[in-house]
């Protein structure tokens, strides 16, 4: 999945090098691209609106939740016991899938797998398998929270499209791989007892915690960090280490990512002034990198980090807890 983003994001920033240095107007007249091109001013101020829309309507249902929560307002959340929002169109597919053998293929027992719906569940020396897997309101909300939500016409050359596509892609990878690893131990994956009793890993806490940002910091990356955080001495030390050290690299990033430029020419021109001072100056004249320069740096960190920190998460989580 990583290495399918990268390759994504490769693609677009090669089509910008492209457009950059081999497009030719002149010899393009007319064509798909060039119609493409003539209707950019509708295409993008379309897509700001659908990302700024996006972005703050799936951010604030979640928000709305939080502060609700907070308020000691249960009754009024966006949740499967209160307000709902179902995913009825992802419930009709499941829904189509688990009845479609039966109708097209009527010699057939099942449906081609049981997390479409109906059927028992597959258990593997005492652990489950797969079951069915049920989707509600939290579903709802997690499946639009990894949508676009960069709009506006600042850093719109082809570079600044890349630089952002990155985070975009990071994030909407993080999302997807996060709700996964929490629905699976929520609601798959756990153990069955002699009577048949399924206990899944973190008990079926899913739709309750996931509603609110409150609840994955609290129930997902803090409660499941547990057995990277306390790996030390153990069989799992080394995803220890790696997380400690990826944070590192990740904050790193930051340190490019949240300054300008300005910040560190200034920074060398004082150091070289103290030198010149003390008459211990060197010939050269140091520059600060180009914004360019730093924002390659801060994102390269910033998603290598971010991948190996969640790679030793998920990892030392599961092989704990598995």
């Amino acid at each position: 999945m990583w290495i399918g983003g990268f390759l994504i994001v490769g693609a677009a920033a090669h089509a910008a090098i492209f457009m950059v240095r081999d497009y030719d107007p002149t010899t393009r007249y007319n064509d798909l691209l060039d119609r493409v091109l003539r209707h950019r001013d509708a295409i993008i101020s379309h897509l700001n609106w659908a990302c700024i829309f996006l972005g703050f309507h799936s951010f604030g249902l979640y928000i709305h939740n939080d502060t609700m929560s907070a308020l000691g307002r249960p009754q009024d959340m966006f949740s499967d016991t209160a307000i709902q929002l179902q995913p009825i169109f992802a419930q009709w597919v499941q829904n189509t899938h688990a009845l479609a053998p039966s109708v097209t293929a009527p010699g057939t027992t099942t449906s081609t797998s049981l997390t479409w719906g109906g059927g028992e569940l597959i258990a593997v020396g005492g652990k489950v398998a797969l079951l069915p897997i049920p989707l509600g309101t939290a579903d709802f909300l997690v499946h639009h929270i990894h949508g676009p939500g960069r709009g506006g016409t600042c850093q719109v050359s082809a570079w600044d499209h890349v630089f952002l596509g990155l985070f975009w892609m990071y994030n909407a990878i993080s999302v997807v791989i996060f709700h996964f690893s929490w629905k699976m131990q929520s609601d798959v994956w756990g153990t069955i007892s002699d009577q048949g009793v399924v206990t899944h890993i973190t008990g079926g806490n899913f739709a309750q915690s996931s509603i609110t940002i409150n609840g994955w910091l609290r129930d997902f990356l803090w409660a499941q960090a547990s057995q990277v955080i306390q790996s030390y001495g153990s069989s799992l030390s080394a995803y220890g280490l790696f997380f400690l050290g990826a944070h590192f690299v990740w904050a790193f990033s930051l340190m490019f990512l949240f300054s300008g430029r300005g910040y560190w020419q200034e920074l060398i021109e004082s150091i070289v002034w103290a030198h010149n001072k003390l008459k211990v100056a060197p010939a050269t004249q140091p520059r600060a990198l180009s914004i360019i320069q730093g924002r390659a740096v801060g994102v390269t960190h910033y998603l290598l980090g971010g991948i190996a920190t969640t790679w030793a998460f998920f990892l030392a989580r599961i092989i704990a807890v598995g």
